[in-house]
């Protein structure tokens, strides 16, 4: 389960797309870079892989309604 997921834009023109996001996944803490094409570059490190399709869906579920519904 994703908790504290936060979303900050990329850059100060807030018209230019890709955002900063954070979050714990399973006590873990992750930063990374949300780019305009949905794809996630992690800043600190990666999650397993075994988990990356289920978290990634999940983070692209987040955006939807962070950036894109508000």
């Amino acid at each position: 389960m994703i908790t504290h997921f936060q979303v900050a834009p990329l850059y100060k023109d807030k018209q230019l797309p890709g955002w900063t996001i954070s979050f714990y996944y399973d006590k873990k803490y992750y930063q990374a870079i949300y780019h305009p094409d949905g794809r996630i570059e992690y800043r600190n490190s990666e999650p397993a892989r075994a988990n990356m399709n289920q978290l990634t869906s999940r983070i692209h579920d987040l955006m939807v309604f962070h950036v894109y519904l508000h």
